[in-house]
């Protein structure tokens, strides 16, 4: 094989003309000192707070604080690979995760690292965790409404489109139920939801997974899980990478749902990164930074001017409180931030109405703009017939005698009661909500018994779907409850009382026989 001179040259020559000198800097350090998820570096003299750094078997590290002589760093990873006298060079960037349509129907870590075992995700996109929330032109009142599909919360507690309603209560009253339910509901429409488990126990995570995954909620859904067994960095950023994934489909004009469950583990992680990083302590030995850790986290859900696209992104953090305490420390910060909240209490939940929603103490701060028209017009007196009631339970349970219109008013009370009652992961259209809510205030139900009012409902909705759809189809097609809707709903009603009134008495007559 003869090789041709004048060829190689002119190869050598074109790379020679073409090359550009490139160098790449990185500033390099050295660990003084590790242990417990952070790391105390010397020789970074130029690191940004924020900044990804790199240590030497290729976990990545966020600066935490910059100090005189040395950078403390929160590593992102497993620390007991990181030794004494391990180098550490800068990146020159903020730390960042992957965002994009391949996420849909995953579970990853804060970082974006796949944890399902369906392959790696190829996206080309990544956006920074940490991102300014959008300003006061930049922002729209909250008025399109997000449907959660339980009675109790579409009712009194509505949820719009860029709001950040918080769900707070005790361990095991259902918080999360009510949080999955409200993704499962968004079934068919426009929203994409993330799902943030923040400290949960793996198992937790893994039964949310596949209940979202039977009810077919994983098609537009992605769970950011940072486990109980991961360290605290991960599970300090977990809420974090969420945002930065809602917001990239946000700034699109998609519509989003994130539920960070739980903000009051991710500030407990913060506290120990913080602690050790021996920033001082605060009230409850919090750091004096732990209200912006949240407020700079919750601001960024926003519904965004139509300039910007018109996107939205709404917010539904969890936090537990310790023996009904809301005026502890982290609730109170968290309450102050956000634009309701849903209260869960454990009394109410132990006394089997579920989901154990106290209406006296939750409150939306958007309020009717949330609703649609018809379920305004039904629920607007709902929450004050409720406080009545139990005013009226109170004072009856004195033993004292009752007139007819009272003990009416109480029997119609226990009635909404068990309407409001709802199981878990079934979530209503908003339809079949205003039908139910409607009959219930109407006295509709009047003459079903308390114990079979959830049974008759049942009956009341297919009579509803089977027999007259076309009022069910008026509502939600126009969302209102105009005169002739109405008047057709009330006919309906009407019919259905007197089928069941004929039907109970058939069986009473049988009974007898």
């Amino acid at each position: 094989m003869k090789f041709k001179a004048d060829e190689i040259a002119s190869v050598l020559q074109k790379e020679i003309e073409d090359f550009r000198g490139q160098i790449q800097t990185a500033e390099v350090g050295r660990v003084i000192e590790v242990g417990d998820g952070i790391a105390r570096v010397v020789g970074l003299s130029n690191a940004m707070a924020g900044e990804m750094v790199e240590f030497a078997g290729g976990t990545r590290g966020l600066c935490f604080n910059l100090e005189e002589t040395s950078v403390g760093v929160i590593i992102l990873g497993d620390y007991l690979k990181i030794q004494e006298g391990d180098e550490v060079k800068t990146t020159g960037a903020l730390l960042s995760v992957p965002v994009g349509d391949a996420l849909i129907g995953r579970i990853v870590g804060p970082l974006g690292n796949p944890l399902d075992g369906k392959g790696p995700i190829v996206t080309s996109e990544t956006r920074p965790l940490e991102y300014t929330a959008p300003g006061i032109a930049g922002r729209q009142p909250v008025k399109q409404p997000l449907q959660t599909g339980i009675k109790a919360v579409d009712a009194m507690t509505p949820v719009g489109r860029g709001q950040r309603e918080l769900i707070i209560g005790d361990r095991k009253t259902g918080k999360t139920a009510v949080a999955i339910d409200a993704i499962i509901n968004q079934k068919g429409s426009d929203v994409i939801c993330i799902y943030v488990a923040c400290g949960q126990r793996a198992s937790n995570v893994a039964a949310v997974a596949e209940a979202l995954k039977t009810a077919g909620a994983m098609d537009y859904t992605i769970i950011v899980a940072a486990s109980s067994a991961d360290p605290a960095p991960l599970q300090y950023i977990a809420p974090y990478a969420g945002a930065a994934i809602a917001e990239h489909f946000m700034y699109q004009g998609k519509h989003t749902l994130v539920v960070y469950d739980d903000l009051s583990k991710q500030a407990v992680a913060y506290r120990q990164l913080s602690l050790l990083m021996r920033r001082p302590p605060g009230r409850e030995a919090y750091p004096g930074d732990v209200f912006y850790c949240h407020s700079r986290l919750l601001e960024r859900a926003a519904k965004l001017s139509d300039e910007l696209g018109g996107g939205s992104m709404t917010a539904l953090p969890i936090i537990e409180t310790l023996e009904g305490e809301v005026s502890a420390y982290i609730p109170t910060n968290v309450i102050s931030i956000t634009d309701g909240q849903i209260y869960l209490e454990p009394s109410l939940f132990f006394a089997g109405v579920r989901p154990a929603i106290n209406v006296g103490i939750s409150v939306s701060r958007v309020g009717g703009n949330a609703q649609t028209k018809a379920m305004k017009k039904v629920a607007g007196s709902l929450r004050l017939d409720l406080a009545a009631f139990r005013e009226l339970e109170a004072f009856a349970q004195m033993g004292t005698e009752l007139d007819k219109a009272t003990q009416s008013q109480l029997d119609r009370g226990k009635r909404m009661i068990e309407l409001l009652k709802q199981p878990q992961y079934a979530p209503l259209h908003f339809a079949d909500q205003v039908i139910s809510l409607y009959a219930g205030t109407r006295g509709y139900l009047d003459h079903i018994p308390v114990n079979q009012v959830a049974e008759g409902e049942k009956e009341l909705l297919r009579f509803m779907r089977e027999e007259k759809s076309e009022v069910r189809d008026a509502i939600i097609k126009t969302g209102e409850l105009a005169k002739e809707t109405e008047d057709g709903l009330k006919a309906a009603l009407e019919a259905f009382r007197t089928r069941t009134q004929q039907s109970a008495a058939k069986e009473r007559a049988a009974a007898a026989v």
